[in-house]
């Protein structure tokens, strides 16, 4: 994670297209948003479309907008997302699923910065950044002829991948203290923390749905929890009841643990071995790296 935020710090003061790519709910949305903010374009339109749940004509009347009398129903020019995103930053949020024919009209827009309005000749300029983003293994559907592989390198310029949070879960008691703190604000209530064994469940559940779930999951219980502690029974039944990381009696503090190791010996692979470099990626001292990988059996 901390690799990702460098490289989109990084990536924002240029040009390029970044491609952000990681399950569902992980954060890309937040991610592009920040690359935005940290740019030159950040007082200019950031502005979000997402590519599933639209028909490919409406998806393409969407981006580059259309003339008035284009098909039935269009009775007045329309401006598409990527003429008002004109200085700023266009975010396309699962552009795996764009159909063959619009891939065509995408690709020709990221080379040129140039389109035609849907029933227009005349062609349009703008000076926009794209950041797309997708769940799917772009490079298997290229493979597979489901998406242009003109467009796929046009669109992997500056990727960054976004790890699942069930593999880096030293960061859900930070998170989850977050949302509580975001929660109680919204809801008016007074907690302040989690009981041992409600956030032992928090770090060993799965989280299939990533950062999203976890935040539904902290806002239900500020919603319907009492007092200063949000509580195992103030948690959803699929947290507080679930089999997953239980079944070996594992503790919180079992479970930090093996968070926490989990994360060093990424780090260490990383460095090949190299346990300085190691300590500099995860912002520790050297001692105290070498002093974790001893309490925690890390040789």
């Amino acid at each position: 994670m901390r690799e990702a935020i460098e490289t989109a710090k990084k990536a924002a003061s240029s040009r390029s297209t970044v491609l952000l790519l990681g399950e569902s709910g992980t954060g890309k949305e937040v991610f592009a948003r920040a690359i935005h903010n940290w740019s030159e374009r950040k007082n200019e339109p950031f502005i979000a479309i997402n590519c599933v749940g639209l028909s490919k004509d409406l998806l393409e009347s969407e981006l580059f907008g259309h003339e008035k009398g284009a098909f039935t129903g269009a009775h007045q020019l329309k401006k598409g997302k990527m003429e008002l995103a004109h200085g700023g930053t266009v975010f396309l949020d699962e552009v795996g699923d764009v159909s063959a024919e619009l891939q065509t009209k995408l690709l020709r827009f990221l080379q040129e910065r140039e389109f035609e309005r849907v029933g227009g000749t005349q062609p349009i300029h703008v000076d926009v950044r794209v950041i797309a983003a997708t769940n799917r293994e772009l490079s298997s559907a290229v493979k597979e002829g489901r998406f242009r592989a003109d467009l796929y390198y046009r669109l992997n310029v500056i990727p960054i991948s976004l790890p699942p949070l069930r593999e880096r879960r030293e960061d859900i008691p930070v998170l989850a203290k977050y949302f509580l703190r975001r929660f109680a604000l919204e809801t008016k209530k007074s907690f302040t923390r989690f009981t041992e064994e409600a956030e032992a469940r928090l770090v060993a559940y799965e989280w299939p749905g990533n950062v999203r779930e976890l935040a539904n999951v902290i806002e239900r219980a500020a919603v319907l929890g009492q007092g200063t502690d949000i509580t195992l029974e103030d948690l959803s039944p699929r947290i507080a009841y679930s089999e997953e990381g239980t079944s070996d009696g594992l503790s919180y503090r079992t479970a930090v643990d093996a968070a926490r190791a989990n994360v060093i010996r990424r780090a260490l692979a990383a460095t090949q071995g190299n346990r300085a470099a190691a300590a500099r990626v995860l912002g520790l001292h050297k001692t105290h790296l070498l002093n974790l990988m001893k309490s925690l059996g890390i040789e």
